[in-house]
């Protein structure tokens, strides 16, 4: 289990203008630099192969926390890789894409959830969206990172396929004993996901963590 310690401020200036310094005057607003916390001590413990689900309303700061989450465990040593890095070539041919041979190829595949044997001799230009979502699972878990994370995870998928590529998401970390994190204003994914800790972000310095507890 690891201790992490969330601290995250911000320098807000305003820039002062005719009209901001009249807005100021008319309701009683300093105009002097202040400095802006979202995340004051906030602990969070994760364990190796947890799975954190990061949501709250657009704007409240869950990319904050998501990307603070990955700097601390970079710096403990974790291998940390996000889905939102991972690329593939739209013009080569899917099984060409991953493992060292065609059975380690298949295998990933399998494991992100590409189990049609025609798509592997298609290109990713010919796939839809979710089947896309999924190659890129494959390579993520090519990879070998400690830890996966995802922002706004799924965004661009309509519901349905989205909670199918989640549960793909979240059955292969657990196979491989990989940490996922998860950030996304979306709260339907949470089934699909089956998060053992649970950060719920509010604006400013709002939020909760949940942690499941099993039986």
């Amino acid at each position: 289990m690891s201790d992490y310690l969330i601290n995250v401020s911000f320098d807000t200036r305003v820039t002062k203008t005719t009209r901001t310094l009249e807005v100021a005057e008319s309701f009683g607003l300093g105009m002097d630099d202040n400095q802006f916390t979202l995340y004051d001590n906030l602990p969070v413990k994760i364990d190796q192969g947890d799975v954190v689900y990061i949501t709250g309303q657009s704007g409240s700061g869950k990319s904050v926390i998501l990307r603070e989450l990955q700097r601390l465990m970079k710096d403990e040593g974790k291998t940390v890789a996000s889905i939102d890095d991972i690329t593939f070539d739209d013009d080569k041919n899917v099984i060409d894409q991953v493992g060292k041979t065609t059975a380690e190829a298949l295998s990933l595949l399998s494991m992100a959830g590409l189990n049609d044997a025609y798509l592997f001799i298609r290109k990713p230009s010919e796939m839809s969206d979710g089947q896309r979502y999924r190659l890129k699972i494959a390579k993520l878990i090519e990879s070998g990172a400690n830890v996966w994370a995802a922002d706004e995870f799924g965004a661009v998928l309509d519901r349905v396929t989205a909670q199918a590529v989640t549960s793909n998401f979240q059955r292969a970390a657990r196979k491989i004993g990989a940490t996922v994190m998860v950030a996304t204003t979306h709260e339907d994914l949470i089934n699909a996901l089956r998060p053992g800790i649970t950060i719920t972000k509010h604006y400013k310095e709002r939020v909760k963590v949940d942690y499941a507890t099993e039986g």
